[in-house]
């Protein structure tokens, strides 16, 4: 699954042109970045489990960059509570259920959205310990994931509190050999969408034409076009926290030579 990522480390040029070939789009973006740059939402890693905001683009706004709540609270949650819960189960959302799962059909539907990450963190199981991967685009450019948003509007305070979740599917091969965690039945992976299907994802369509597209785009991602390198603990006393410390390449003597199996 897609619970830890990296975000924001990219020059905002690089984030502008990925989304736009349009010059005068590219430079209305940069200058929404420099206001966001300011408000410090840049993440060496992010756990979804902290409800951080990630870089979003909906179907609604799709030239204006927005930072969403990473963990879909559906617009019905009834109460502060239940949100809570919600958001923590709707970090991401499996493409193969994504239609009928009621927490996350009206976003599948209506609200869908491109997260712009730099990448995410993934980990190997080998002779009972865990190793994690840092995965990211080989030509070092930002990473688009599908993902679905949706409003909730807080019953104690009124705030409207916008958030995200991300599509997964099943792994390419590069990512079955790295998520091979035993309590799973499968190795999963974020969906990602290349720079010619984000506008495709969040067109307008009726629901026909949608499942297609589903099928179509939110496919294993080719090996080719990602690098996986080991780093650091990403969790414990010697974990390197929210640092640059967490995206370095590290060697664990006992994978060697796994990269080139």
């Amino acid at each position: 699954m897609c619970y830890d990522v990296s975000s924001g480390l990219r020059a905002l040029i690089k984030y502008a042109k990925h989304r736009h070939d349009d010059p005068d789009k590219i430079k209305n973006l940069e200058k929404q970045l420099e206001v966001w740059r300011i408000e410090e939402h840049r993440h060496f890693h992010m756990n979804g489990f902290q409800h951080q905001p990630l870089m979003v683009f909906t179907n609604e706004a799709p030239d204006k960059v927005d930072f969403f709540k990473w963990g879909l609270i559906p617009s019905w949650s009834k109460d502060e509570i239940a949100a809570k819960t919600l958001s923590n189960m709707g970090l991401n959302a499996r493409v193969e259920t994504i239609f009928e799962k009621p927490m996350f059909k009206n976003g599948i539907r209506n609200k869908r959205c491109l997260v712009y990450i730099d990448g995410f963190f993934e980990y190997h199981h080998q002779h009972q310990n865990t190793y994690p991967f840092y995965i990211s685009m080989k030509e070092d450019i930002p990473m688009i994931l599908a993902g679905i948003w949706e409003s909730w509007t807080s019953k104690i305070t009124g705030e409207v509190i916008n958030t995200v979740g991300i599509i997964t599917t099943k792994a390419n091969k590069l990512m079955s050999k790295i998520h091979n965690n035993p309590k799973l039945t499968e190795a999963r992976m974020p969906a990602i969408l290349s720079k010619l299907q984000q506008d495709l994802w969040l067109r307008s369509m009726d629901e026909d034409l949608l499942k297609n597209n589903v099928s179509q785009l939110l496919l294993p991602f080719p090996d080719d076009l990602l690098k996986a390198y080991t780093v650091g603990k990403l969790k414990g006393k010697s974990a390197s926290g929210d640092t640059e410390d967490a995206i370095k390449k590290v060697y664990y003597e006992e994978l060697i030579g796994f990269e080139n199996e």
